[in-house]
């Protein structure tokens, strides 16, 4: 069962696509808009969108008494892990194509089952470690260590499976720690996080100072001086904080409204859109070797989501979540 008891499986499907659909929406844009904005620019301006959704939710969950917390440190930890997730993914997806980031990041369960030994003291037997093993062997497939000649750096390849390891970390943290607030006050804690870290790069590097001679196209788009944004790119800005708030209530909702065993796997759909929007509007398609790691991440996470349902099934209050941004 879900944390709520409740277990309405169409109900959590429909807001699990839903929530994948603004994912890979909200991937599209911040590409689209790469070229010409600062990634912390974009951060700051989705967010201030974003957050006025998540007070909305929390006005209709109970109020600003919901913000009281007794861990603020965790919250504040929690922010951070994900605005380096996030910084590190979407200067992968400035450069690379959006199929590639997104299977690339799928590697987070796979990191999640790894920290869980150490931070939470989880016994992990030899099928699960030997999936995480297939998994890691398809990241490695996807940096090409035999190519002489990539079009971009390994750091830069490297930059999803960095941003799937913040997050993970984050998520196994938030398990060892709990967090007892509402879905709508750690929206706002994470929205807080990502304006305020958005306002302090703005202080130091906003001017476009640090970008000067600069060839990497990923350091570039970080480094970026800001700009007031034309008429026409406020559609997409407002895109942006749209589907960010959607991201964090329709996750949120999914996994409250059904078994985690119901919902988790629907995130993958999440990759045939990345591919679809990536073909569409960059005209990117993934290469052979890509496909091969694809096959091999998604595979891997998905056997381990199998095997760890199985085995916490004799426990029905306990769930996995495999929410992203």
């Amino acid at each position: 069962m879900s944390d709520t008891g409740l277990n309405r499986p169409g109900q959590g499907i429909i807001y699990i696509c839903i929530g994948v659909l603004a994912i890979s929406i909200n991937d599209l844009l911040v590409k689209s808009l790469s070229g010409g904005y600062a990634l912390h620019q974009l951060m700051f301006l989705r967010s201030s969108v974003a957050i006025l959704f998540s007070f909305s939710f929390l006005f209709m969950e109970g109020g600003l008494k919901l913000l009281a917390t007794d861990r603020p440190f965790l919250h504040l930890l929690r922010g951070l892990l994900v605005v380096g997730a996030n910084m590190t993914y979407f200067a992968a997806v400035a450069v690379l194509p959006l199929g590639q980031v997104t299977a690339l990041f799928f590697v987070a369960p796979l990191f999640i089952t790894l920290l869980a030994i150490p931070i939470l003291g989880e016994k992990v037997g030899p099928m699960r470690l030997g999936a995480v093993l297939v998994g890691l062997a398809g990241v490695v497939i996807m940096q090409e260590p035999w190519a002489v000649d990539l079009p971009v750096s390994r750091t830069v390849l490297l930059l999803p499976v960095a941003a799937a390891a913040l997050y993970s970390l984050m998520q196994v943290m938030t398990r060892r720690l709990g967090v007892k607030s509402r879905a709508s006050a750690l929206a706002i804690y994470i929205q807080g996080a990502f304006l305020l870290v958005s306002a302090l790069f703005y202080l130091v590097a906003g001017d476009g100072r640090y970008a000067e001679g600069v060839e990497n196209e990923s350091l570039i788009f970080l480094l970026r001086a800001w700009h007031w944004p034309p008429q026409e790119d406020w559609w997409a800005i407002a895109g942006l904080g749209v589907s960010s708030g959607a991201i964090g209530y329709c996750l949120s909702a999914a996994y409250r409204t059904a078994n985690a065993a119901t919902v988790a796997p629907f995130e993958y759909f999440g990759l045939p859109l990345a591919i679809l929007w990536g073909w569409t509007f960059f005209d990117e398609w993934p290469s052979g070797v890509t496909w091969i790691g694809c096959a091999l991440i998604i595979g891997a996470g998905l056997f381990v989501f199998l095997r760890e349902q199985r085995r916490e099934r004799p426990m029905p209050g306990r769930r996995g979540r495999w929410g992203r941004r």
